[in-house]
């Protein structure tokens, strides 16, 4: 046998052998519209997978206790519950279509609004793909990070109606606004939708998570009323240790929030970190001095409360803005909100239990105007496009969203499980009422 006819021989009995296991192997699937092949970043993905953990403890227990504390004796199960309740209803729906309609792709010109369905379940995410805005991170990780931030968002209202919305409707509403208010919002600023496209500056959250929710709760708070005895009864925190524990657990949490945000360790996740500390201090000296001022006394629940302005409203501002940006941001955001939780509130005599309006919404819209007037591109290259009018373009149509979507819930909860306790429940306190628990002394 010659040389030629051996080789033949061989290269035949190779392709008997090799053929059907190359045959077998699938071929690897296409990418979703939204997906690229993941190139996977291992320092930004530990930072990002350390951030989803802080973002998380942002809400149980950080913002549960922070809440808990506010409330009456009588409803500190019930207030607590709400946050949980918030976490796992998003959880859940994040996982069946909330990710796929906030960071997915439909077809024009729906697009511009709200994501497709491609990824419900997570159809379609593997280990080795990406989403096209964070390449570098494996798609799991980015959804578990996004995931945090719609979590937290729905947490928040619960802070206008705390004290008395039957604990029925407070599901059916986290459920309904998660679809219809916050994925639409998120996909819009965020996901590829057309205030994204305007150049909406959005760091971390200011419109799609505080300014989005503080309008929710306003909204709630006007189509609920007052609670029972409001202008008239003691309705003092019961435990301002508990709202300490929470601050503390807020504050570092939102070191995942904003500096996570940057997608990666590198120098803009370290000036977001640093003005977000900043912030946080110079609004709990601006709140305080005016409430001094107003109040002859310096409380720690404004100690408290300024603190969690300037968080708000250094989040849309955090990787745009030096730190002296984040200091007017901060010395800003402190007053504003008190003039919002404390003089609006009484001009207008709405109940916002635990100002989610006066806090989140005021200090989501201060510091999102300021990123438009701040923000400079030697922090980052994206800010050169800031400008005043694209902010407001972007907070009037969130609030406008915002406020339609959330009366419409509160309609479609009114009339299928009702809103609010029975008086006498609202009396004897929701805690017993809704869970038959009790807090005891």
């Amino acid at each position: 046998m010659n040389s030629r006819s051996l080789a033949a021989l061989l290269a035949l009995g190779f392709g008997l052998v090799a053929g059907p296991v190359l045959a077998a192997t699938p071929a690897a699937p296409a990418l979703l519209a939204h997906q690229a092949p993941l190139v996977l970043n291992e320092a930004a993905s530990a930072w990002i997978l350390t951030s989803t953990a802080l973002v998380l403890l942002m809400t149980l227990p950080g913002l549960a206790l922070f809440y808990g504390g506010m409330v009456r004796r009588k409803n500190v199960l019930s207030t607590i519950a709400h946050s949980t309740a918030a976490m796992v209803i998003v959880t859940v729906l994040w996982f069946i279509a909330g990710y796929s309609l906030s960071f997915g792709t439909s077809g024009a010109p729906t697009n511009g609004f709200i994501g497709g369905l491609q990824a419900a379940f997570l159809n379609g995410v593997t280990p080795t793909t990406a989403h096209s805005l964070a390449p570098g991170l494996p798609e799991f990780l980015w959804i578990a990070y996004q995931l945090t931030f719609a979590i937290i968002t729905p947490a928040l209202i619960a802070g206008a109606f705390a004290e008395r919305m039957k604990f029925s409707a407070s599901i059916l509403f986290f459920f309904l606004w998660h679809l219809i208010v916050y994925a639409p919002i998120c996909h819009q600023v965020w996901g590829g939708g057309w205030m994204g496209g305007l150049g909406v500056l959005d760091f971390a959250g200011g419109a799609v998570v505080h300014v989005n929710a503080g309008v929710a709760g306003l909204v709630c708070a006007l189509v609920l009323g007052p609670r029972q005895g409001f202008g008239r009864d003691n309705m003092a925190p019961h435990n301002l240790a508990f709202t300490a524990i929470g601050t503390g657990l807020l504050f570092v949490g939102w070191l995942g929030f904003n500096a996570g945000s940057a997608w990666a360790a590198d120098g803009i996740a370290a000036v977001a970190a640093f003005n977000t500390i900043l912030a946080a201090c110079a609004a709990a000296i601006g709140w305080t001095a005016v409430e001094w001022i107003d109040h002859r006394k310096p409380t720690l629940l404004g100690l408290l409360s300024g603190i969690v302005a300037g968080l708000v409203g250094i989040t849309p501002a955090a990787g745009f803005v030096d730190p002296k940006g984040a200091f007017v941001i901060g010395i800003i955001c402190g007053p504003a909100c008190y003039a919002g939780a404390v003089w609006l509130k009484r001009a207008l005599k709405y109940d916002d239990s635990l100002d989610a309006f006066g806090v989140h919404g005021i200090g989501g819209i201060v510091g999102a105007l300021l990123t438009g007037v701040l923000a400079t591109a030697a922090i980052n290259p994206v800010a050169a496009s800031a400008n005043l009018l694209n902010q407001t373009i972007g907070l009037v149509a969130v609030m406008a969203w915002s406020a339609v979507g959330t009366f419409a819930i509160l309609m479609i909860c009114k009339f299928t499980t009702g809103l609010r306790v029975a008086k006498e429940e609202e009396i004897e306190g929701l805690d017993y009422t809704q869970h038959g628990e009790t807090i005891h002394p």
